[in-house]
């Protein structure tokens, strides 16, 4: 397995994470028991990753601490914790107290059965809700750190409701993030003059999320999401060419489905330092840490891509 350092974390991790999240749920979604997600999750570290994202919303994180007793000293940790109270909008404005945030903080210490969490995210950030997460839950992120209950600080967008990435532009105005997840993949790379630009000026680590998702898993739902962007005049295809728009991903000498194509993408994107993938089936999680080990697409693939897609900013392909 190949590894980065994590922007200014200096952590030297996986470029394939297991994202714990998602639909799959390491499978709970899918009626699997908590030994065949453990399973799961040992299956990504024997392959060589050492990057584990999950959240307190996932339900997952007593699922990755069984996982990582024996081996939590080499295993990178990160987790988020919502902003809002439970049982309130996710986008409202019912705000956690510090004191709460910080008894929920610690609630996810427990269930991961470990002393520290690696990286510890704001979960979810909308444009309107960052400003309170500024003043009043980053200072005790802060104090956190300093009990070294948490080792770094991070902030993750709602992609699927920010799809140009207004919170984050604004957060990346304030030099206090260590890391930050985007949203980013072949239909969607809006990231790329933006968000990636501004960290790696400014040294943060970079988790990409929504690398492949529902518009990518099928011909039919592409071509939903192809015809959505046809309307709203975002991409400029005819509808012959709709109908087969991501074919010559599948070329010869290309890749051998899109679902390849899509993770070999967003791996080779410079400011991307770990790729998030997650699903409930071992079989395809080997797959696409297969696909992260492969090369960069041919460029000629990448120009195409960039032809068809390159204006797009908001569509999460969700």
């Amino acid at each position: 397995m190949q590894t980065t350092k994590l922007g200014r974390t200096e952590l030297d991790v996986s470029i394939a994470g297991l994202g714990c999240g998602g639909h799959a749920r390491l499978g709970q979604s899918y009626g699997h028991s908590t030994d065949q997600s453990v399973e799961l999750v040992k299956t990504a570290l024997d392959a060589g990753v050492n990057f584990v994202d999950t959240a307190a919303v996932y339900g997952t994180e007593n699922i990755v601490g069984q996982a990582i007793s024996t081996c939590r000293e080499w295993v990178v940790v990160s987790t988020k914790q919502g902003i809002v109270q439970p049982g309130t909008s996710a986008l409202g404005q019912a705000f956690l107290s510090a004191e709460m945030f910080t008894t929920r903080v610690e609630d996810s210490l427990r269930r991961l059965g470990t002393d520290y969490i690696d990286v510890m995210h704001l979960h979810g950030v909308m444009a309107d809700q960052y400003s309170y997460c500024l003043a009043e839950l980053v200072p005790a992120m802060l104090k956190l750190r300093d009990q070294g209950k948490i080792r770094f600080i991070g902030l993750t967008e709602r992609f699927i409701e920010d799809t140009n990435h207004t919170m984050l532009l604004r957060a990346l105005k304030d030099d206090i993030w260590d890391v930050i997840m985007t949203g980013f993949n072949m239909i969607n790379p809006s990231a790329r003059h933006s968000i990636l630009k501004k960290t790696q000026e400014n040294n943060v680590g970079t988790l990409n999320m929504f690398a492949v998702r529902r518009a990518l898993g099928s011909r039919a739902a592409t071509v939903e999401i192809i015809t959505e962007l046809q309307k709203g005049d975002q991409i400029d295809l005819s509808d012959e060419q709709a109908e087969n728009a991501l074919e010559f991903l599948t070329d010869p000498d290309v890749a051998s489905s899109v679902i390849e194509a899509a993770y070999r993408f967003c791996r080779h994107e410079p400011g991307i330092d770990i790729v998030l993938t997650g699903t409930g089936s071992a079989k395809h999680l080997t797959e696409n840490i297969a696909a992260l080990k492969m090369p960069p697409l041919p460029d000629k693939v990448q120009d195409r891509l960039r032809d068809i897609f390159g204006n797009v900013d908001s569509v999460s392909g969700n």
